[in-house]
């Protein structure tokens, strides 16, 4: 029976009820008090903490813990009521799934590396800054991609022996796998990385409650949507890998098992989707559908948002855009990292840089290899 089997539904804190009877305070006082408090938190809320900052914040491993010392789950900035339980249930996987959130951010990075928005993150426990807020196109495939990372850390930990409740797959045997081949080895193990990651990361939403039909419920089904498309990605990119064993090399007998792809492809995998999401609205029966019906209905793979994206051109607070003033951007280029679009129209400035590299690398017997250094000027152009 697999630990995750049981979901963590959203439960309320119990409030401390008081010892002595209190005054109640005057309408005018508790309007200040309202307006105070909501002005001290209306910050916050604008960048909400994230388990994201787990990738921020490196964990321990339950090994490391210092005996006497406050339990690891309270000490981890973001994780809501929900997340903090499973956190104690399964403390040796909170490493893992800050593992897998810096593997999502690198791979967002990496895909967006040469658009406006090119997944920066801030230095604090929202990671991405108060653009997250935005359901738009980037925020799905953030949500997607982060997801993607949990699957596939909490999966190979699983094949790698690092987690008491998991071990090598249990996937069973391809029908399409020739007879005299052996299904065996130890295999990446992505039904529980699925099943964990599905439990974790959506613990967050799910714990939510608000109004049937309104704009935030909208905003929490887009988020599992996304969520569940990250995770999709790396179940179908997953797949058979073998090894030949034989005298010589001969290749006579095959074992083959499940293997995670490289997770550059899905990271590739959901730019797609992300080039082709889908345009959503809440309905007053809660249900998100199409903004324009013309378009095909969205699967479980596919990825969608309910807020068009901003223009990403000016640093703007409000939003959270760092805007593109800084960046560097390809003259020749007439795509998005040409310098007419990354910079706005604003125009850019040309600078010279001067590179060095290895160049004219010899093997030399037996056995190095030896380089000359080569230097060149590049000219590089900046965005004003």
């Amino acid at each position: 029976m697999e630990p995750v089997s049981e979901a963590v539904g959203p439960r309320g804190l119990p409030r401390a009820l008081g010892g002595r009877r209190r005054t109640m305070p005057s309408p005018p006082a508790l309007l200040a008090a309202a307006a105070a408090l909501f002005a001290c938190w209306a910050p916050l809320r604008a960048a909400a903490s994230s388990w994201w900052s787990l990738a921020l914040n490196p964990v321990q491993r339950p090994e490391m813990f210092i005996i006497g010392a406050q339990p690891v789950c309270s000490q981890l900035p973001g994780l809501s009521a929900g997340q903090r339980k499973l956190c104690q249930l399964y403390q040796e996987h909170m490493a893992y799934i800050g593992e897998g959130a810096r593997t999502g951010i690198r791979e967002c990075q990496h895909q967006f590396r040469q658009r406006r928005w090119n997944c920066s993150t801030v230095d604090d426990a929202s990671v991405f800054g108060r653009v997250m807020q935005i359901g738009s196109r980037e925020t799905a495939f953030t949500y997607a991609v982060s997801a993607a990372g949990v699957v596939n850390a909490i999966s190979r930990a699983c094949r790698e022996g690092e987690l008491s409740t998991c071990g090598c797959s249990r996937a069973a045997r391809p029908k399409d796998l020739p007879r005299d081949w052996l299904w065996g080895g130890c295999g990446d193990n992505v039904d529980y990385g699925y099943r964990f990651a599905k439990e974790f990361v959506d613990a967050r939403e799910r714990e939510k409650n608000f109004a049937k039909g309104s704009e935030e419920q909208g905003r929490v089904l887009m988020n599992l949507q996304n969520n569940e498309a990250g995770r999709r990605a790396v179940y179908k990119t997953a797949d058979v890998a073998c090894k030949c064993h034989g005298v010589s090399g001969s290749c006579s007998l095959k074992t083959c098992w499940l293997q995670l792809a490289e997770f550059r492809k899905v990271g590739d995998q959901l730019k797609e989707k992300y080039d082709s999401a889908a345009a959503m609205r809440i309905t007053r029966r809660g249900k998100l559908e199409l903004v324009n019906s013309r378009f095909k209905q969205p699967t479980p793979e596919d990825l969608v948002y309910v807020d068009p994206s901003p223009d990403y051109c000016l640093r703007d607070q409000s939003t959270g855009s760092l805007g593109t003033q800084g960046r560097l951007c390809n003259k020749t280029s007439e795509g998005l990292d040409g310098c007419a679009l990354m910079c706005c129209g604003r125009g850019y400035d040309q600078f010279k840089s001067v590179q060095t590299e290895r160049c004219h690398c010899k093997f030399h017997w037996c056995c190095f290899v030896r380089c000359k250094k080569c230097t060149q000027v590049v000219d590089q152009f900046v965005c004003k």
